[in-house]
Protein backbone atom coordinates (compact mmCIF):
# COMPACT_ATOMS: atom_id res chain seq x y z
CA UNK A 1 0.00 0.00 0.00
CA UNK A 2 1.34 3.60 -0.93
CA UNK A 3 2.52 5.37 1.90
CA UNK A 4 0.04 8.23 1.20
CA UNK A 5 -2.82 5.80 1.67
CA UNK A 6 -1.46 4.34 4.77
CA UNK A 7 -1.39 8.04 6.41
CA UNK A 8 -4.85 8.92 5.29
CA UNK A 9 -6.13 5.51 6.52
CA UNK A 10 -4.26 6.56 9.73
CA UNK A 11 -5.53 10.31 10.05
CA UNK A 12 -9.73 8.54 9.88
CA UNK A 13 -8.71 6.19 12.04
CA UNK A 14 -7.27 8.12 14.59
CA UNK A 15 -10.11 10.77 14.03
CA UNK A 16 -13.17 7.93 14.36
CA UNK A 17 -12.09 6.82 17.80
CA UNK A 18 -9.96 8.85 19.45
CA UNK A 19 -11.61 12.42 18.92
CA UNK A 20 -14.51 14.53 19.86
CA UNK A 21 -13.70 17.17 17.58
CA UNK A 22 -14.57 14.52 13.96
CA UNK A 23 -18.40 13.85 14.45
CA UNK A 24 -18.19 12.44 10.94
CA UNK A 25 -15.80 11.02 8.74
CA UNK A 26 -16.49 13.34 5.91
CA UNK A 27 -15.68 16.54 8.30
CA UNK A 28 -12.32 14.44 8.67
CA UNK A 29 -11.53 13.44 5.58
CA UNK A 30 -12.51 17.05 4.10
CA UNK A 31 -9.64 18.21 6.75
CA UNK A 32 -7.15 15.79 5.95
CA UNK A 33 -7.15 16.04 2.10
CA UNK A 34 -6.03 19.42 1.90
CA UNK A 35 -2.87 18.28 4.04
CA UNK A 36 -1.79 15.17 2.66
CA UNK A 37 -1.48 17.12 -0.28
CA UNK A 38 0.32 20.07 0.65
CA UNK A 39 2.76 17.17 2.02
CA UNK A 40 2.72 15.43 -1.04
CA UNK A 41 2.86 18.23 -3.48
CA UNK A 42 4.58 21.65 -1.98
CA UNK A 43 3.97 24.50 -3.60
CA UNK A 44 6.78 27.12 -4.35
CA UNK A 45 6.62 30.85 -5.00
CA UNK A 46 6.02 32.17 -8.30
CA UNK A 47 8.52 32.68 -10.77
CA UNK A 48 8.92 34.15 -14.20
CA UNK A 49 7.99 31.78 -16.58
CA UNK A 50 10.88 30.85 -18.65
CA UNK A 51 9.07 31.32 -22.15
CA UNK A 52 11.26 30.37 -25.27
CA UNK A 53 11.95 33.67 -27.82
CA UNK A 54 10.77 33.40 -31.52
CA UNK A 55 12.89 35.26 -34.11
CA UNK A 56 13.51 38.31 -34.17
CA UNK A 57 12.91 39.11 -37.44
CA UNK A 58 10.11 37.36 -39.92
CA UNK A 59 11.39 35.19 -42.52
CA UNK A 60 8.50 35.61 -44.99
CA UNK A 61 5.77 38.47 -44.95
CA UNK A 62 2.91 37.60 -42.98
CA UNK A 63 0.45 37.21 -46.01
CA UNK A 64 2.77 33.83 -46.91
CA UNK A 65 2.81 32.44 -44.31
CA UNK A 66 0.29 30.13 -42.50
CA UNK A 67 -1.91 31.70 -40.38
CA UNK A 68 -1.35 31.57 -36.54
CA UNK A 69 -4.12 29.35 -34.64
CA UNK A 70 -5.44 30.86 -31.26
CA UNK A 71 -7.88 27.80 -29.70
CA UNK A 72 -9.59 29.45 -26.79
CA UNK A 73 -11.20 26.77 -24.73
CA UNK A 74 -13.36 27.85 -21.89
CA UNK A 75 -14.53 25.23 -18.74
CA UNK A 76 -18.51 24.79 -18.14
CA UNK A 77 -19.16 27.85 -19.89
CA UNK A 78 -22.99 27.07 -20.62
CA UNK A 79 -25.01 28.14 -24.09
CA UNK A 80 -26.78 30.80 -22.26
CA UNK A 81 -23.30 32.29 -20.46
CA UNK A 82 -22.45 34.36 -23.82
CA UNK A 83 -24.84 37.03 -24.86
CA UNK A 84 -24.38 36.48 -28.36
CA UNK A 85 -26.76 33.88 -28.02
CA UNK A 86 -29.25 34.96 -26.15
CA UNK A 87 -29.00 38.57 -25.52
CA UNK A 88 -27.17 38.77 -21.97
CA UNK A 89 -25.79 36.20 -19.13
CA UNK A 90 -26.74 35.53 -15.79
CA UNK A 91 -29.45 37.28 -15.02
CA UNK A 92 -29.97 38.46 -18.17
CA UNK A 93 -27.82 41.91 -18.03
CA UNK A 94 -24.68 40.78 -18.63
CA UNK A 95 -22.54 41.62 -21.58
CA UNK A 96 -19.82 39.36 -23.18
CA UNK A 97 -18.75 41.72 -26.25
CA UNK A 98 -15.49 40.05 -26.62
CA UNK A 99 -16.55 36.58 -26.74
CA UNK A 100 -19.17 38.13 -28.96
CA UNK A 101 -17.51 40.13 -31.05
CA UNK A 102 -15.17 36.81 -32.76
CA UNK A 103 -19.12 35.72 -33.90
CA UNK A 104 -19.93 38.90 -35.04
CA UNK A 105 -16.41 39.81 -37.05
CA UNK A 106 -16.34 35.92 -37.95
CA UNK A 107 -18.76 32.91 -37.79
CA UNK A 108 -21.62 32.26 -34.67
CA UNK A 109 -22.06 28.09 -35.22
CA UNK A 110 -25.71 27.56 -33.84
CA UNK A 111 -25.98 24.24 -33.45
CA UNK A 112 -21.92 23.48 -31.71
CA UNK A 113 -21.69 20.29 -30.41
CA UNK A 114 -19.18 19.17 -27.78
CA UNK A 115 -17.53 15.75 -28.14
CA UNK A 116 -18.70 14.27 -24.94
CA UNK A 117 -20.52 15.90 -21.71
CA UNK A 118 -17.77 16.21 -19.22
CA UNK A 119 -14.69 17.82 -19.15
CA UNK A 120 -11.82 15.11 -20.24
CA UNK A 121 -12.90 13.83 -23.12
CA UNK A 122 -13.85 16.21 -24.80
CA UNK A 123 -10.49 17.34 -24.32
CA UNK A 124 -8.92 14.31 -26.39
CA UNK A 125 -11.42 14.78 -28.85
CA UNK A 126 -10.57 18.14 -29.75
CA UNK A 127 -6.81 17.82 -29.96
CA UNK A 128 -7.17 14.49 -31.81
CA UNK A 129 -9.86 14.82 -33.99
CA UNK A 130 -11.43 11.67 -33.09
CA UNK A 131 -14.06 10.20 -30.47
CA UNK A 132 -12.19 9.83 -27.49
CA UNK A 133 -13.64 6.51 -27.35
CA UNK A 134 -11.67 4.97 -29.70
CA UNK A 135 -8.73 4.94 -28.31
CA UNK A 136 -10.84 4.45 -24.97
CA UNK A 137 -10.64 7.68 -22.93
CA UNK A 138 -13.79 7.10 -21.95
CA UNK A 139 -14.23 8.43 -18.81
CA UNK A 140 -12.55 11.29 -16.76
CA UNK A 141 -10.08 10.97 -14.58
CA UNK A 142 -10.71 12.40 -11.47
CA UNK A 143 -8.35 12.75 -7.88
CA UNK A 144 -7.49 9.67 -5.74
CA UNK A 145 -9.20 11.31 -2.87
CA UNK A 146 -12.27 12.44 -4.81
CA UNK A 147 -14.89 8.79 -4.97
CA UNK A 148 -14.69 8.73 -1.25
CA UNK A 149 -15.61 12.18 -1.11
CA UNK A 150 -18.33 11.50 -3.30
CA UNK A 151 -19.60 8.62 -1.45
CA UNK A 152 -19.03 9.69 2.00
CA UNK A 153 -20.68 12.67 1.05
CA UNK A 154 -23.70 10.98 -0.96
CA UNK A 155 -24.39 8.96 2.83
CA UNK A 156 -23.56 12.32 4.61
CA UNK A 157 -26.33 14.07 2.88
CA UNK A 158 -29.16 11.99 1.81
CA UNK A 159 -31.31 12.62 -1.31
CA UNK A 160 -34.95 11.62 -2.34
CA UNK A 161 -33.00 11.15 -5.33
CA UNK A 162 -32.30 7.04 -6.02
CA UNK A 163 -28.81 6.43 -4.74
CA UNK A 164 -25.74 6.62 -6.33
CA UNK A 165 -24.04 3.81 -7.35
CA UNK A 166 -20.26 2.69 -6.69
CA UNK A 167 -19.25 -0.09 -8.60
CA UNK A 168 -15.58 0.28 -6.19
CA UNK A 169 -14.17 2.64 -3.97
CA UNK A 170 -11.91 4.56 -7.00
CA UNK A 171 -9.68 4.49 -9.46
CA UNK A 172 -7.04 1.97 -9.43
CA UNK A 173 -4.23 4.28 -10.27
CA UNK A 174 -3.51 8.19 -9.66
CA UNK A 175 -5.02 10.59 -12.02
CA UNK A 176 -1.88 11.92 -13.75
CA UNK A 177 -1.45 8.30 -14.76
CA UNK A 178 -4.90 8.04 -16.53
CA UNK A 179 -4.24 10.31 -19.76
CA UNK A 180 -4.18 10.30 -23.44
CA UNK A 181 -2.34 7.45 -25.33
CA UNK A 182 0.93 8.76 -26.86
CA UNK A 183 -0.17 6.98 -30.29
CA UNK A 184 -3.00 9.79 -30.72
CA UNK A 185 -1.71 12.33 -32.96
CA UNK A 186 -2.17 15.63 -31.89
CA UNK A 187 -3.13 18.25 -33.40
CA UNK A 188 0.08 20.60 -31.95
CA UNK A 189 2.08 17.43 -33.33
CA UNK A 190 0.36 17.93 -37.02
CA UNK A 191 1.20 21.49 -36.94
CA UNK A 192 4.89 20.99 -36.15
CA UNK A 193 5.08 19.55 -39.46
CA UNK A 194 4.58 22.88 -41.05
CA UNK A 195 6.78 24.90 -38.72
CA UNK A 196 4.41 26.24 -36.04
CA UNK A 197 5.68 27.22 -32.48
CA UNK A 198 2.94 25.07 -30.22
CA UNK A 199 2.21 26.31 -26.59
CA UNK A 200 -0.07 25.49 -24.17
CA UNK A 201 -1.73 27.40 -21.32
CA UNK A 202 -3.74 26.05 -18.38
CA UNK A 203 -6.14 23.26 -17.90
CA UNK A 204 -4.92 19.81 -19.53
CA UNK A 205 -7.10 16.39 -17.98
CA UNK A 206 -5.13 14.10 -19.51
CA UNK A 207 -2.66 12.81 -18.03
CA UNK A 208 0.75 14.06 -16.79
CA UNK A 209 2.29 15.28 -13.80
CA UNK A 210 5.74 16.38 -12.58
CA UNK A 211 5.88 13.24 -11.08
CA UNK A 212 4.36 11.71 -14.49
CA UNK A 213 5.64 13.54 -16.86
CA UNK A 214 5.32 11.17 -19.76
CA UNK A 215 1.27 12.26 -20.82
CA UNK A 216 2.17 16.07 -20.33
CA UNK A 217 1.55 18.61 -23.27
CA UNK A 218 5.32 18.50 -24.10
CA UNK A 219 4.99 14.76 -24.85
CA UNK A 220 1.80 15.38 -26.81
CA UNK A 221 3.47 18.23 -29.37
CA UNK A 222 3.66 21.25 -27.45
CA UNK A 223 7.14 23.11 -27.39
CA UNK A 224 6.35 24.37 -23.78
CA UNK A 225 3.49 24.11 -21.42
CA UNK A 226 2.42 26.48 -18.49
CA UNK A 227 -0.12 23.72 -16.71
CA UNK A 228 -3.03 24.30 -14.24
CA UNK A 229 -2.06 21.73 -10.88
CA UNK A 230 -4.47 23.10 -8.49
CA UNK A 231 -7.95 24.07 -9.09
CA UNK A 232 -8.69 27.45 -6.80
CA UNK A 233 -8.03 30.80 -8.76
CA UNK A 234 -6.52 32.15 -6.07
CA UNK A 235 -6.01 31.47 -2.41
CA UNK A 236 -9.25 30.80 -0.49
CA UNK A 237 -8.45 33.82 1.81
CA UNK A 238 -6.77 35.85 -0.43
CA UNK A 239 -8.42 39.70 0.25
CA UNK A 240 -8.54 39.79 -3.32
CA UNK A 241 -11.00 37.20 -3.75
CA UNK A 242 -14.59 36.70 -3.44
CA UNK A 243 -15.98 32.92 -2.89
CA UNK A 244 -19.13 30.95 -3.14
CA UNK A 245 -19.65 27.35 -1.98
CA UNK A 246 -22.65 24.75 -2.54
CA UNK A 247 -21.84 22.91 0.79
CA UNK A 248 -24.01 20.15 0.21
CA UNK A 249 -23.38 19.29 -3.49
CA UNK A 250 -20.71 16.00 -3.29
CA UNK A 251 -18.90 17.49 -6.45
CA UNK A 252 -18.40 21.07 -4.62
CA UNK A 253 -16.88 18.97 -1.44
CA UNK A 254 -14.36 17.35 -4.16
CA UNK A 255 -13.37 20.43 -5.50
CA UNK A 256 -12.89 22.93 -2.40
CA UNK A 257 -11.09 19.65 -0.88
CA UNK A 258 -8.75 18.67 -3.44
CA UNK A 259 -7.84 22.69 -4.73
CA UNK A 260 -4.49 24.18 -4.62
CA UNK A 261 -3.29 26.99 -5.85
CA UNK A 262 -0.69 25.89 -8.29
CA UNK A 263 0.87 25.83 -11.80
CA UNK A 264 3.85 24.30 -13.09
CA UNK A 265 6.01 24.57 -16.52
CA UNK A 266 6.60 22.44 -18.68
CA UNK A 267 7.57 18.88 -15.97
CA UNK A 268 9.16 21.71 -13.44
CA UNK A 269 8.08 21.89 -10.01
CA UNK A 270 4.94 23.57 -8.99
CA UNK A 271 4.43 27.42 -7.90
CA UNK A 272 1.89 29.74 -7.05
CA UNK A 273 0.72 31.66 -10.06
CA UNK A 274 0.46 35.54 -10.32
CA UNK A 275 -2.65 36.90 -9.82
CA UNK A 276 -6.51 35.62 -10.36
CA UNK A 277 -5.94 32.34 -12.37
CA UNK A 278 -7.53 33.80 -15.28
CA UNK A 279 -5.86 37.09 -15.51
CA UNK A 280 -2.68 35.21 -14.92
CA UNK A 281 -2.78 32.30 -17.95
CA UNK A 282 -4.05 35.96 -20.10
CA UNK A 283 -1.05 37.39 -19.07
CA UNK A 284 1.30 34.35 -19.99
CA UNK A 285 -0.86 33.83 -23.42
CA UNK A 286 0.56 37.59 -24.61
CA UNK A 287 3.97 37.11 -24.12
CA UNK A 288 3.47 33.64 -26.29
CA UNK A 289 2.18 35.63 -28.58
CA UNK A 290 4.52 38.22 -28.00
CA UNK A 291 7.54 36.03 -28.46
CA UNK A 292 6.71 34.05 -31.65
CA UNK A 293 5.24 37.46 -33.92
CA UNK A 294 7.37 36.39 -36.84
CA UNK A 295 6.50 32.79 -36.99
CA UNK A 296 3.78 30.69 -37.22
CA UNK A 297 2.11 29.70 -33.73
CA UNK A 298 -0.21 27.36 -32.47
CA UNK A 299 -1.49 28.86 -28.71
CA UNK A 300 -3.89 26.50 -26.65
CA UNK A 301 -5.55 28.46 -24.29
CA UNK A 302 -7.57 26.04 -21.90
CA UNK A 303 -9.05 28.49 -19.16
CA UNK A 304 -10.13 26.61 -15.90
CA UNK A 305 -12.74 29.51 -15.83
CA UNK A 306 -15.77 29.10 -15.61
CA UNK A 307 -15.63 25.41 -13.77
CA UNK A 308 -16.17 25.83 -10.03
CA UNK A 309 -14.60 26.27 -7.37
CA UNK A 310 -16.55 29.53 -7.81
CA UNK A 311 -14.14 32.57 -7.55
CA UNK A 312 -14.15 35.49 -8.53
CA UNK A 313 -12.15 39.15 -8.31
CA UNK A 314 -13.68 41.40 -6.24
CA UNK A 315 -13.10 44.05 -8.58
CA UNK A 316 -15.10 42.03 -11.13
CA UNK A 317 -17.90 41.59 -8.28
CA UNK A 318 -18.25 44.83 -7.42
CA UNK A 319 -18.35 45.95 -11.06
CA UNK A 320 -22.22 43.70 -10.89
CA UNK A 321 -23.74 45.36 -7.84
CA UNK A 322 -26.86 44.88 -9.56
CA UNK A 323 -27.34 41.44 -9.56
CA UNK A 324 -28.58 40.36 -6.06
CA UNK A 325 -27.72 36.92 -5.87
CA UNK A 326 -24.36 36.06 -4.33
CA UNK A 327 -23.92 32.84 -5.86
CA UNK A 328 -24.68 33.90 -9.35
CA UNK A 329 -23.07 37.57 -9.08
CA UNK A 330 -19.31 35.31 -8.55
CA UNK A 331 -20.75 33.55 -11.58
CA UNK A 332 -21.19 36.15 -13.25
CA UNK A 333 -17.61 37.95 -12.76
CA UNK A 334 -16.01 34.54 -13.37
CA UNK A 335 -17.70 35.15 -17.25
CA UNK A 336 -16.72 38.40 -17.48
CA UNK A 337 -13.07 37.77 -16.35
CA UNK A 338 -12.95 35.01 -19.42
CA UNK A 339 -14.53 37.31 -21.89
CA UNK A 340 -11.67 39.94 -20.54
CA UNK A 341 -9.06 37.74 -21.57
CA UNK A 342 -10.71 37.08 -25.30
CA UNK A 343 -10.65 41.40 -25.19
CA UNK A 344 -6.78 41.46 -24.18
CA UNK A 345 -5.85 38.38 -26.97
CA UNK A 346 -7.91 40.39 -29.75
CA UNK A 347 -6.23 43.52 -29.11
CA UNK A 348 -2.58 41.77 -28.98
CA UNK A 349 -3.37 40.79 -32.39
CA UNK A 350 -4.11 43.73 -33.54
CA UNK A 351 -1.50 45.45 -32.20
CA UNK A 352 1.09 43.76 -33.80
CA UNK A 353 -1.22 43.55 -36.93
CA UNK A 354 -1.48 39.50 -36.75
CA UNK A 355 -5.32 39.89 -36.69
CA UNK A 356 -5.99 39.65 -40.40
CA UNK A 357 -3.70 36.33 -40.68
CA UNK A 358 -5.31 34.88 -37.09
CA UNK A 359 -7.59 32.08 -36.76
CA UNK A 360 -9.18 32.31 -33.73
CA UNK A 361 -11.49 29.34 -31.92
CA UNK A 362 -13.78 30.20 -28.89
CA UNK A 363 -15.63 27.08 -27.56
CA UNK A 364 -16.41 25.58 -23.92
CA UNK A 365 -15.42 21.87 -23.36
CA UNK A 366 -19.51 21.28 -22.23
CA UNK A 367 -22.23 22.90 -20.75
CA UNK A 368 -22.76 24.60 -17.77
CA UNK A 369 -22.91 22.15 -14.52
CA UNK A 370 -26.22 21.53 -12.14
CA UNK A 371 -23.98 21.12 -8.99
CA UNK A 372 -23.28 24.87 -8.63
CA UNK A 373 -27.19 25.39 -8.33
CA UNK A 374 -27.95 28.01 -10.45
CA UNK A 375 -30.58 28.27 -13.03
CA UNK A 376 -30.95 29.24 -16.99
CA UNK A 377 -27.26 29.00 -17.25
CA UNK A 378 -27.99 26.57 -20.22
CA UNK A 379 -30.94 28.16 -21.57
CA UNK A 380 -33.09 27.56 -23.86
CA UNK A 381 -31.95 23.75 -23.24
CA UNK A 382 -32.60 20.72 -20.75
CA UNK A 383 -30.10 19.28 -19.12
CA UNK A 384 -26.38 19.91 -17.53
CA UNK A 385 -23.10 19.13 -18.03
CA UNK A 386 -23.12 15.12 -17.46
CA UNK A 387 -26.12 14.23 -19.56
CA UNK A 388 -26.56 13.98 -23.37
CA UNK A 389 -29.31 16.26 -23.27
CA UNK A 390 -29.22 19.76 -25.36
CA UNK A 391 -27.74 21.64 -22.07
CA UNK A 392 -24.84 19.08 -21.34
CA UNK A 393 -23.29 19.29 -25.07
CA UNK A 394 -25.00 22.17 -26.79
CA UNK A 395 -22.22 24.91 -26.62
CA UNK A 396 -20.80 28.16 -27.70
CA UNK A 397 -18.92 27.99 -30.60
CA UNK A 398 -17.14 30.79 -32.60
CA UNK A 399 -14.62 31.28 -35.07
CA UNK A 400 -12.85 34.65 -36.11
CA UNK A 401 -10.13 34.75 -39.52
CA UNK A 402 -10.62 37.60 -41.36
CA UNK A 403 -8.84 36.48 -44.41
CA UNK A 404 -11.07 33.48 -44.67
CA UNK A 405 -14.47 33.77 -42.92
CA UNK A 406 -16.54 36.00 -44.04
CA UNK A 407 -17.41 39.06 -40.50
CA UNK A 408 -21.52 38.12 -39.47
CA UNK A 409 -22.10 34.38 -40.89
CA UNK A 410 -24.42 32.32 -38.94
CA UNK A 411 -24.32 28.65 -39.61
CA UNK A 412 -26.89 26.14 -38.48
CA UNK A 413 -25.84 23.26 -39.46
CA UNK A 414 -24.42 20.58 -36.97
CA UNK A 415 -20.62 21.07 -35.93
CA UNK A 416 -18.02 19.17 -33.59
CA UNK A 417 -15.49 19.53 -31.42
CA UNK A 418 -13.56 17.14 -33.64
CA UNK A 419 -13.94 19.30 -36.59
CA UNK A 420 -11.83 21.95 -34.64
CA UNK A 421 -8.64 18.96 -35.50
CA UNK A 422 -9.20 18.86 -39.02
CA UNK A 423 -10.22 22.96 -39.62
CA UNK A 424 -7.32 23.72 -38.23
CA UNK A 425 -4.83 21.30 -40.11
CA UNK A 426 -6.75 22.44 -43.39
CA UNK A 427 -6.12 26.09 -42.36
CA UNK A 428 -2.03 25.41 -42.09
CA UNK A 429 -1.82 23.02 -44.72
CA UNK A 430 -1.07 20.11 -42.66
CA UNK A 431 -1.54 16.74 -43.84
CA UNK A 432 -3.48 14.18 -41.89
CA UNK A 433 -1.73 10.36 -42.38
CA UNK A 434 -3.72 8.79 -44.40
CA UNK A 435 -3.56 6.01 -42.01
CA UNK A 436 -5.45 7.84 -39.35
CA UNK A 437 -9.31 7.83 -38.94
CA UNK A 438 -10.50 11.17 -38.29
CA UNK A 439 -14.02 11.99 -37.37
CA UNK A 440 -13.98 15.66 -37.83
CA UNK A 441 -14.12 17.66 -40.99
CA UNK A 442 -12.77 20.57 -42.62
CA UNK A 443 -15.36 23.20 -41.69
CA UNK A 444 -14.17 26.18 -44.11
CA UNK A 445 -15.75 24.73 -47.30
CA UNK A 446 -18.98 24.90 -45.70
CA UNK A 447 -18.72 28.35 -44.55
CA UNK A 448 -17.69 29.58 -48.11
CA UNK A 449 -20.46 27.79 -49.60
CA UNK A 450 -18.58 25.39 -51.27
CA UNK A 451 -20.69 22.33 -50.66
CA UNK A 452 -24.45 22.00 -49.51
CA UNK A 453 -23.61 18.72 -47.80
CA UNK A 454 -24.00 18.67 -44.36
CA UNK A 455 -20.51 18.70 -42.25
CA UNK A 456 -22.07 15.29 -40.54
CA UNK A 457 -24.79 12.60 -41.37
CA UNK A 458 -24.60 11.50 -37.70
CA UNK A 459 -22.93 12.63 -34.11
CA UNK A 460 -22.51 10.00 -31.16
CA UNK A 461 -21.75 10.16 -27.88
CA UNK A 462 -20.59 7.57 -25.02
CA UNK A 463 -19.95 7.67 -21.83
CA UNK A 464 -20.67 3.96 -20.29
CA UNK A 465 -24.36 3.21 -20.37
CA UNK A 466 -24.87 6.71 -21.34
CA UNK A 467 -24.87 6.47 -25.10
CA UNK A 468 -26.62 8.91 -27.95
CA UNK A 469 -27.21 9.82 -31.84
CA UNK A 470 -27.97 12.54 -33.44
CA UNK A 471 -29.08 11.80 -37.34
CA UNK A 472 -30.37 15.32 -38.21
CA UNK A 473 -33.34 16.21 -36.69
CA UNK A 474 -33.50 12.76 -35.13
CA UNK A 475 -31.53 12.75 -31.87
CA UNK A 476 -31.69 9.34 -29.64
CA UNK A 477 -30.25 9.42 -25.82
CA UNK A 478 -30.45 6.19 -24.13
CA UNK A 479 -29.16 5.03 -20.99
CA UNK A 480 -28.76 1.71 -19.23
CA UNK A 481 -28.94 1.87 -15.52
CA UNK A 482 -32.76 2.36 -15.83
CA UNK A 483 -32.82 0.78 -19.33
CA UNK A 484 -34.40 4.33 -20.48
CA UNK A 485 -35.05 5.73 -24.08
CA UNK A 486 -35.77 9.49 -25.49
CA UNK A 487 -35.67 10.24 -28.53
CA UNK A 488 -36.57 14.03 -30.22
CA UNK A 489 -36.83 15.83 -33.32
CA UNK A 490 -34.82 18.72 -32.88
CA UNK A 491 -35.92 20.31 -35.71
CA UNK A 492 -39.31 20.82 -34.35
CA UNK A 493 -38.37 20.71 -30.65
CA UNK A 494 -35.33 21.86 -30.22
CA UNK A 495 -35.63 21.68 -26.34
CA UNK A 496 -36.35 18.14 -26.39
CA UNK A 497 -39.63 18.54 -24.67
CA UNK A 498 -41.81 15.97 -25.81
CA UNK A 499 -39.71 12.30 -25.92
CA UNK A 500 -41.12 10.49 -28.95
CA UNK A 501 -39.77 6.86 -28.29
CA UNK A 502 -42.66 5.37 -27.81
CA UNK A 503 -44.58 6.75 -30.75
CA UNK A 504 -41.49 6.04 -33.63
CA UNK A 505 -40.94 2.58 -32.71
CA UNK A 506 -39.29 2.72 -35.95
CA UNK A 507 -37.03 5.74 -35.73
CA UNK A 508 -35.92 4.08 -32.45
CA UNK A 509 -35.02 0.55 -34.07
CA UNK A 510 -32.91 2.61 -37.10
CA UNK A 511 -30.87 4.98 -34.56
CA UNK A 512 -30.32 1.81 -32.15
CA UNK A 513 -28.70 0.15 -35.17
CA UNK A 514 -26.28 3.11 -35.88
CA UNK A 515 -25.31 3.55 -32.25
CA UNK A 516 -24.68 -0.43 -31.92
CA UNK A 517 -22.63 -0.14 -35.58
CA UNK A 518 -20.55 3.14 -33.83
CA UNK A 519 -19.83 1.32 -30.73
CA UNK A 520 -18.80 -1.87 -32.67
CA UNK A 521 -15.25 0.55 -33.69
CA UNK A 522 -14.53 1.84 -30.47
CA UNK A 523 -11.76 0.98 -27.91
CA UNK A 524 -12.21 -1.38 -24.61
CA UNK A 525 -12.39 1.85 -22.04
CA UNK A 526 -8.67 2.27 -20.28
CA UNK A 527 -10.04 2.23 -17.02
CA UNK A 528 -13.68 1.58 -16.00
CA UNK A 529 -16.01 4.17 -14.07
CA UNK A 530 -16.62 3.86 -9.97
CA UNK A 531 -19.46 5.53 -9.75
CA UNK A 532 -23.45 5.65 -11.58
CA UNK A 533 -24.52 9.49 -10.27
CA UNK A 534 -28.01 10.68 -10.78
CA UNK A 535 -28.48 13.96 -12.35
CA UNK A 536 -31.78 15.51 -12.26
CA UNK A 537 -32.50 16.96 -16.27
CA UNK A 538 -35.03 19.95 -15.48
CA UNK A 539 -33.88 21.03 -12.25
CA UNK A 540 -30.61 22.40 -10.39
CA UNK A 541 -28.69 20.74 -8.28
CA UNK A 542 -30.10 22.92 -5.09
CA UNK A 543 -33.69 22.18 -6.25
CA UNK A 544 -35.20 19.46 -4.25
CA UNK A 545 -36.45 16.17 -6.02
CA UNK A 546 -39.77 15.69 -6.35
CA UNK A 547 -41.54 12.12 -7.96
CA UNK A 548 -42.16 12.76 -11.04
CA UNK A 549 -39.20 14.58 -12.02
CA UNK A 550 -36.81 12.97 -14.63
CA UNK A 551 -33.25 12.05 -14.48
CA UNK A 552 -30.34 10.57 -15.78
CA UNK A 553 -27.37 8.24 -14.35
CA UNK A 554 -23.54 9.62 -15.39
CA UNK A 555 -21.35 7.16 -15.21
CA UNK A 556 -18.03 8.00 -14.35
Amino acid sequence: MKLQNKLLIAILVIGAVGSSLWQFKLDLLMAAVPKLLAWRQPIGPNIDVPWQKGPEVASKPLSERPPNIILILADDLGFNDVSLYNGGAADGSLKTPSIDALGQDGVRFNHGYAANAVCAPSRASILTGRYSTRFGFEYTPVPSAGPRILRWSSEDSPSPLPSFFFDREGPAREMAEMGMPLSEITIAELLKTRGYHTAHIGKWHLGGSPEFPEMLPTNQGFDESLHMSGMLYLPEDSPQVVNAKIPDQPIERMVWATAQYSSFFNDGPRFEPRGYLTDYYTDEALKVIENHQNEPFFLYLAHWGIHNPLQATREDYDALNHIQDHTLRVYAAMIRSVDRSVRRITQKLEALGLEDNTLVIFTSDNGGAAYIGLPDINAPFRGWKLTHFEGGVHVPFLAKWPDRIDPGSAYDGPVHHNDIFATIAAAAGASIPSDRVIDGVDLLPHLRGETDEPPHQTLFWRQGHQQTVLAWPWKLIREGRQSKTWLFNLLVDPTEQTNLAETEADVVKTLNQQLDEHNAQQAIPMWGNFVDSPVLIDKHGEQPYEPGDEYIYWPN
